[in-house]
């Protein structure tokens, strides 16, 4: 073990210890996930949500506000959020604390093999039934809840965010090189060669994160085989040799091929790629209605600013997925710990879920729920309110980011692999070889 990991685990058991010792993981409980609404009376406490979230983002600002407003009519209440952004330390801590029967009363967590082993445990409160016996199952967004779900249909986290992952794209650019909005996802190469021939670098890339990359991995696998594909492929019954999968290596080698990544983009951060689109140097940037802020608003640079539109995933000949079903997340869900369910955490849970769509949609983000429009704010652009349109009409079927789909180590070589088949260093025939020996070694650990 090198030194930041065995930092990175004495810290986690550290706090495995500190949620003990301070009682944060609540009076003892039912452990019957389908128990929803315990017998007793609510005894006000403080109860923790260790979370894997922006500190000063949306979700956080709005439950901070709900449970403060929550404390004031229940004197002693108090939500104690653990924060640790980064996504890699959290799943750590987070898998550290479940080892050891510690976690407390609420957790993040993705819709992962792992977390589908703790509620095959009975150790996470069944949501469905939750939000069923609330009153709030039919307010909830179909595709929200779908994102949330484990590969059997079963609910077991809450969602809290919305999202829709657009194409953005600069229409003057498009006009320059004499191209129309790619219709296929097979458009994409030649529609890169003609923006590169008017020196126009075609898509602005963060690499240097990886997963944006890796969301390209998703796409033609789930327009031609739907999310089953990536389903049975994280469980070893499939293989990248597929169709699918086979697809993808040589569409994204294809892309490679035809330049249309900026010059270096393994090495390009979140904000520099995203100044290569706002700044007018790229023609297309894939991001999510998180950036509506900066992308739909007068905070876009005027030089660009009427330029700007977007487009929904395209489609493919033969897709089995519709042309509205696309990368719509909901965002790392919430579980609710089931050894510490009781009356008070049910009685805020009732609270919050009630009021959070209203204090969340405040601040101009889509809500996980329906019926409650975000506020846009006056700086606004037409666009983000055709992107809040947009959201109603999203169909069930979701193209799931595989960076939550796969084991750790699969998704890490995965990751890497995907660097080296755009820059050309290897082929597609390698890519698969490679990566159906991870899954090979991988699966099931």
């Amino acid at each position: 073990m090198n030194i930041p990991q065995r930092t990175a685990t004495l810290a986690a058991f550290a706090l495995a210890a500190s949620l003990v010792m301070t009682g944060c993981a609540g009076s003892s409980g039912g452990a019957d996930p389908t128990d929803v609404n315990p017998d007793g009376e609510v005894k006000p406490r403080e109860i923790s949500w260790l979370l894997s979230r922006p500190a000063d983002g949306g979700v956080i600002t709005a439950m901070q506000q709900i449970a403060d407003e929550y404390a004031a009519d229940h004197p002693g209440f108090a939500l104690n959020l653990i924060t640790t952004p980064d996504r890699p330390s959290y799943i750590q801590k987070y898998e550290t604390l479940a080892a050891a029967n510690k976690l407390p009363e609420l957790f993040d967590t993705d819709a992962t093999p792992f977390a589908q082993k703790l509620a095959a445990q009975g150790k996470m409160v069944d949501v469905d039934l939750l939000l069923e016996d609330l009153g709030l199952a039919d307010d909830y967004r179909e595709a929200a809840l779908n994102y949330q779900r484990f590969d059997d249909g079963s609910l077991y986290m809450v969602p809290f965010e919305f999202q829709l992952e657009f194409f953005w794209y600069n229409k003057a650019l498009f006009e320059q090189a004499g191209v129309p909005i790619p219709a296929t996802l097979d458009d994409f190469a030649a529609t890169c060669e003609a923006l590169r021939a008017e020196g126009i670098t075609p898509i602005a890339l963060d690499g240097q994160d990886q997963w944006p990359l890796e969301r390209y991995m998703a796409y033609y696998p789930f327009r031609l085989a739907g999310p089953e594909y990536v389903q049975k492929l994280k469980t070893g019954d499939a293989s990248f040799g597929d169709e699918p999968g086979r697809a993808a290596a040589e569409w994204l080698s294809g892309l490679g091929k035809a330049g249309c990544f900026q010059e270096g983009f393994s090495s390009t951060g979140y904000a520099d790629a995203q100044a290569l689109f706002t700044s007018g140097k790229a023609a297309m940037y894939n991001i999510g209605t998180w950036e509506l802020g900066n992308l739909a608003t007068d905070a876009l640079d005027a030089g660009v600013r009427d330029s700007v539109d977007y487009f929904t995933l395209p489609t493919i000949e033969g897709a089995v997925t519709d042309d509205n079903e696309y990368v719509t997340p909901s965002g790392i869900g919430m579980a609710v710990n089931a050894q510490t369910y009781d009356p008070l955490v049910r009685d805020f849970l009732a609270f919050a879920l009630e009021r959070y769509p209203e204090v969340y949609t405040a601040s101009g983000a889509l809500s996980p729920t329906s019926g409650v429009d975000p506020v846009i704010p006056d700086n606004a652009t037409p666009l983000y309110g055709r992107a809040v349109e947009q959201s109603a009409e999203v169909g069930p079927a979701i193209a799931m980011p595989w960076d939550t789909q796969l084991d750790p180590a699969t998704n890490t070589r995965l990751q890497q692999e995907l660097t080296l088949l755009v820059q050309g260093d290897i082929t597609p025939d390698e890519f698969i070889e490679t990566m159906d020996a991870a899954l090979k070694e991988n699966v099931g650990d």
